[in-house]
C-alpha cells in the first residue's frame, strides 16, 4: 500500500473546502462555529489568531463514538488511533506528544473548562463519556491560555448541559466484534431554577479479531444546575467510571504479514502479553458564572480520586491507596472600550501515595530470562513510590481592538511545577539480561520547572469572507514524573511558533489555511534500546508544516471536502546514545527526519441529506515515515482508510449504521524500530460494522 500524494487530494485541499460545515446546514448563510479554547473568551473561529478546528454535535451524532479519534482523525495537523477501540489513543498533535508510550502528553485535554490532564502533563480519557460530548475544540501549538504547561496546544470536550433538556435521549446499539453500546441521557428543571440531568453509559468490545483486546467501560454522571438570584449560574457534576482495558501486544515481521493476509491476530512477538489497565475513577467538579456589568467572575473547582491496576512492560502498577487530584481556576474578564481583559490564577495537586509495582507472577522462562507472561497476576512487590506533583500559574491576556477590523492579542501564562519523590526500589525488570535483579534502594527527588508562554497574536477582517492571523508564541513542556524517573537530568522543553495563516467564512464554503515554523529546545525523545525505554532531550529541533482544511456545499442536498498536513520535523542538534554490546555510544542524528510523523497527511470527504436520510462517507491516509530517529528505515503507510456514516430519523426515532474501515484494509497505524534494530507492528483495527437506534424525548 504505497501512500504517495494524489494529484486529486492536492486539488480538493487547494480549493479549501470545509470539514466544520455539518451536512445537517440547511441555512443560505453559512454560520461561523463559536470557540472559547484559544483565548478564554467566545469568538467566532475566523477571529481566532491561531489554527484551530471545532467538531459539533452534528457531525458526532453520525458516528459511533466509542473514542475520542472518531471525532478527531480528519483535523490537519492531528495524529490520532487507538490501539484497543474503547478509551486509549495515540495523540499527537504538531509532533507532541510523539515521546508517549502510552497515554497522552504534551497536550492539555480539558472537558467543560475542567483539567483533565494531571500537573505532570500526563492525560488519561478513561473518565469521559464520549457518548456525551457536545461539541470538541481543537486548539493548536503554543499561545493557548488553557496549555498549562504543554507545547502541543490543547483540546476541549464540551459536554452537554444540565440545562438543556433538548439533549435528553436513548441511544442502543450493536455490532460485529462483541460490539454493544448503551447510554441514557435524561435531565429537565426540577423547579424554576433548578436542573438535574443524569447520563449513564455502558460499552463493550469483545475485538475478537485479535488476541487480547477487550474492553469494557461502565460510567454515570449526576449534573447540577442552579441560578442564582442574581442571574448567576453554578454547575455542579459528580461522575464514576470503571473502565477495563486490554492493550495488545505489538507484532514481528512474520505475525504483521499474516495479519494482512487474514485480518487476524493471534498473538505477539512481545514477551510481556498481558498488558492492560484497569481502573476505578470519581470526578467532581463545580463552575460558578457571574456577571457584574462589565466584569465576569469564573472560578472552579474540580478534584478527581483514582485507582488502577496496570500491566506494562516488565512490571506491574498498581494504586495501593487512591491517587487524588485537587484543583481550582479562578478567571476574570473585564469587557472595556478597547476590548477584553482575561485573567486568573490555577492551582492543581496530585498526591500518589504509596503507588507500588510488582513483578509478574506467571512467566515463562528460558536459560533464565523471561520470554513470555502467562497471566496478569502480580507476583513479588518490586518497588514503592511516594509522590506529589504541584502545579501553580498565572495567565493574562489584553485582546485589544484598534478598529472594527483589527483583534490583537498579547497573553502571558506563567507556571511553576515542583515534584517531590520517595521511592524504595526493590528489584526491577533488567532488560539486558532479560529477568528480574535487585533494584537501587531509596532513591528521593526533588525538581522544579518555571515555564513562562508569552502570546503576541493578531486577527484582521480583509472582508466579509476573508480574515487573515499571523502569531508568535512560545511554551515551556512539563515532564512527566516517569520520565523525570528515568531520567533526572531532563530538562523542560521549550517551543517557540511562528504562524501566518487565512480563514474563509462564505453561504456555501468555509476554509482554513495555516503555514507554521516552530523551533524546539531540548525536545524529549523517547529512545527504545532493545526494549528499555529511556528519555533523553534533543538540542534542538525544528518543525515547520502547512495545513488546509475546509468544505464547499456543492448544492442543496451535497457537500464535499477535505483536509491536508504537510510536516517537515527534523533534529537540528541531536546525539542519540545507543548500546551497541557492552558500549554506549552517541551517535550524532542531526539532519535526521523525527520518526512516526508521516511528510503528508490527507483525506476527503462527501456528504448527503435529503428529508429523514443523511449519509457520510469519508477517507484518510496517512503517507509514509521514518520508523526510527536514524532514518534507516521507512514504512510506506496507508491509504484510504474509509468510513461510512449513514441514518434515518423519524418523529425522534432513528436509526444509524456505522461502517469503519468499509473496505476492509489490513495495515499498521504505527511502526518502530529500536536502536537494537527490531522492527515492530501495530494493527489498524479491519472493517467493523455497528447498528444504533436512537430516541430522542420530547
Amino acid at each position: 500500500m504505497k501512500a504517495n500524494r494524489p494529484a486529486g487530494v492536492l486539488a480538493l485541499a487547494a480549493s479549501l473546502a470545509p470539514i466544520c460545515v455539518g451536512a445537517q446546514q440547511e441555512q443560505e448563510k453559512a454560520l461561523d462555529a463559536v470557540s472559547v479554547t484559544a483565548t478564554r473568551e467566545a469568538r467566532a473561529t475566523a477571529e481566532v489568531p491561531q489554527a484551530i478546528a471545532v467538531i459539533g454535535k452534528e457531525t458526532m451524532d453520525q458516528k459511533k463514538m466509542f473514542n475520542v479519534k472518531e471525532a478527531l482523525q480528519e483535523v490537519p495537523g492531528v495524529l490520532i488511533d487507538s490501539k484497543n477501540g474503547g478509551f486509549d489513543a495515540r495523540l499527537i498533535i504538531r509532533g507532541a506528544g510523539l515521546k508517549a508510550a502510552y497515554g497522552i502528553r504534551e497536550i492539555m485535554v480539558l472537558r467543560d473548562g475542567v483539567p483533565l490532564t494531571d500537573p505532570d502533563s500526563f492525560t488519561r480519557l478513561d473518565f469521559v463519556d464520549t457518548l456525551d460530548i457536545e461539541r470538541i475544540e481543537v486548539a493548536k501549538g503554543p499561545g493557548n491560555l488553557f496549555a498549562t504547561g504543554s507545547t502541543g496546544g490543547a483540546i476541549q470536550i464540551f459536554s452537554r448541559s444540565v440545562f438543556d433538556d433538548g439533549a435528553n435521549h436513548l441511544r442502543v446499539g450493536a455490532g460485529n466484534e462483541g460490539t454493544q453500546n448503551y447510554h441514557l441521557r435524561y435531565g429537565g428543571k426540577v423547579s424554576e431554577n433548578q436542573a438535574l440531568a443524569l447520563t449513564v453509559t455502558h460499552r463493550k468490545m469483545d475485538n475478537d479479531w485479535r488476541y487480547w483486546n477487550e474492553f469494557d467501560t461502565t460510567q454515570a454522571s449526576l449534573k447540577h444546575g442552579l441560578i442564582l438570584g442574581s442571574g448567576d449560574v453554578l454547575e455542579s457534576e459528580v461522575s464514576y467510571a470503571e473502565a477495563n482495558i486490554q492493550l495488545p501486544g505489538a507484532m514481528d515481521a512474520a505475525l504483521f504479514s499474516r495479519f494482512r493476509d487474514s485480518g487476524k491476530q493471534a498473538g505477539t512477538s512481545e514477551a510481556w502479553k498481558h498488558s492492560g489497565r484497569y481502573s476505578k475513577v470519581w470526578f467532581l467538579n463545580s463552575k460558578l458564572e457571574m456577571e457584574r456589568g462589565d466584569f465576569s467572575f469564573k472560578p472552579r473547582v474540580y478534584y478527581n480520586t483514582w485507582h488502577h491496576y496496570h500491566p506494562v512492560t516488565g512490571i506491574i502498577n498498581e494504586s495501593e491507596s487512591w491517587v487524588d487530584n485537587l484543583g481550582a481556576d479562578l478567571e476574570g474578564q473585564y469587557r472595556h472600550g478597547g476590548g477584553t481583559l482575561v485573567a486568573g490564577v490555577t492551582a492543581r495537586r496530585e498526591r500518589t501515595p504509596d503507588s507500588r509495582k510488582y513483578q509478574y507472577r506467571d512467566v515463562t522462562l528460558a536459560g533464565g530470562r523471561v520470554v513470555a507472561t502467562r497471566s496478569d497476576k502480580k507476583g513479588v512487590l518490586a518497588e514503592i513510590d511516594d509522590s506529589t506533583t504541584l502545579l501553580t500559574g498565572i495567565y493574562a491576556q489584553e485582546s485589544w481592538r484598534p478598529g472594527e477590523r483589527w483583534i490583537i492579542d498579547v497573553g502571558m501564562r506563567y507556571d511553576v511545577v515542583e515534584f517531590d519523590n520517595a521511592n524504595q526500589q526493590f528489584s526491577k525488570y533488567d532488560f539486558a539480561s532479560g529477568r528480574y535483579v535487585a533494584g537501587a534502594g531509596r532513591t528521593e527527588l526533588s525538581k522544579t520547572f518555571r515555564l513562562p508562554a508569552p502570546k503576541l497574536a493578531a486577527s484582521y477582517r480583509l472582508n466579509d469572507s476573508l480574515h487573515l492571523f499571523a502569531m508568535v508564541a512560545q511554551a515551556g513542556q512539563i515532564p512527566s514524573g516517569s520520565e523525570l524517573s528515568n531520567n533526572r537530568s531532563l530538562d523542560a522543553p521549550v517551543t517557540r511558533n511562528h504562524e501566518v495563516g487565512v480563514k474563509g467564512r462564505g453561504a456555501s464554503w468555509q476554509f482554513d489555511a495555516s503555514l507554521y515554523a516552530m523551533s524546539v529546545r531540548d525536545e524529549i525523545v523517547q529512545q527504545n534500546n532493545g526494549g528499555v525505554t529511556d528519555y533523553v532531550n534533543a538540542g534542538r529541533t525544528d518543525k515547520k508544516g502547512v495545513e488546509l482544511a475546509g468544505g464547499w456545499r456543492v448544492a442543496r442536498d451535497w457537500q464535499v471536502g477535505g483536509h491536508y498536513a504537510y510536516s517537515d520535523y527534523q533534529y537540528d542538534d541531536f546525539t542519540e546514545p545507543v548500546r551497541v554490546g557492552a558500549q554506549t555510544i552517541n551517535a550524532d542524528r542531526a539532519g535526521k527526519a523525527l520518526p512516526f510523523v508521516p511528510r503528508h497527511q490527507y483525506g476527503a470527504f462527501v456528504a448527503w441529506q435529503r428529508g429523514s436520510w443523511r449519509a457520510r462517507l469519508s477517507s484518510n491516509s496517512w503517507g509514509r515515515y521514518w520508523l526510527d530517529s536514524a532514518n534507516t528505515e521507512r514504512y510506506e503507510g496507508w491509504e484510504w482508510v474509509t468510513n461510512l456514516a449513514l441514518s434515518y430519523g423519524w418523529n425522534g426515532h432513528s436509526l444509524n449504521l456505522n461502517v469503519d474501515n468499509l473496505f476492509d484494509k489490513h495495515y499498521a497505524f504505527e511502526v518502530k524500530k529500536d536502536t537494537a534494530g527490531k522492527v515492530t507492528y501495530t494493527a489498524g483495527a479491519p472493517r467493523s460494522v455497528m447498528l444504533s437506534y436512537r430516541y430522542e424525548f420530547r
